[in-house]
């Protein structure tokens, strides 16, 4: 015997970002293997993201993203203690209601991009290889240093 489905449009019952697929249900489409999947995926950036509190050469914010992005797809109960979290919390929201990065984060970021384009030349990369990725993370520099604090 299956149980009815859940209402859709009552937030009380079912979140609105896991509903309405078309069909009722409470749960994103696909087999159950992909929420598995999702909230690994989740667990695994939210671990990295706690090292890169610890760590200033790890990056939080991007791995918070898609820790944040896994989690709503696949836990809401998840992706409610994330936010909820004290230290990986503000961070997330400080991004997704500013796109605000810390000015810590921004220092070491930006600290380790030429850090990065020396270690691939000394790394036996070709000059020109070198230069177009330093001329990436040049790009990625100016995008990180103008986003709000």
């Amino acid at each position: 015997m299956t149980r009815p489905a859940p209402d859709c449009c009552d937030p009380a019952t079912c979140p609105t970002d896991l509903c309405c697929y078309g069909e009722c249900q409470c749960s994103p489409p696909g087999p159950r293997d992909r929420r598995g999947a999702l909230q690994a995926l989740g667990l695994a950036a939210t671990a990295l993201a706690l090292a890169g509190v610890a760590l200033p050469i790890v990056p939080t914010t991007p791995f918070l993203l898609v820790a944040a992005w896994a989690f709503a797809r696949s836990s809401p109960r998840l992706e409610s203690w994330l936010r909820d979290h004290p230290k990986l919390g503000p961070a997330l929201k400080a991004w997704e209601q500013r796109r605000a990065i810390p000015a810590p984060a921004k220092v070491a970021a930006v600290a380790s991009l030429p850090v990065s384009a020396l270690s691939l030349h000394a790394a036996g990369a070709g000059l020109a290889a070198t230069v177009a990725v330093g001329a990436v993370l040049a790009c990625v520099g100016v995008w990180i240093v103008t986003r709000p604090s």
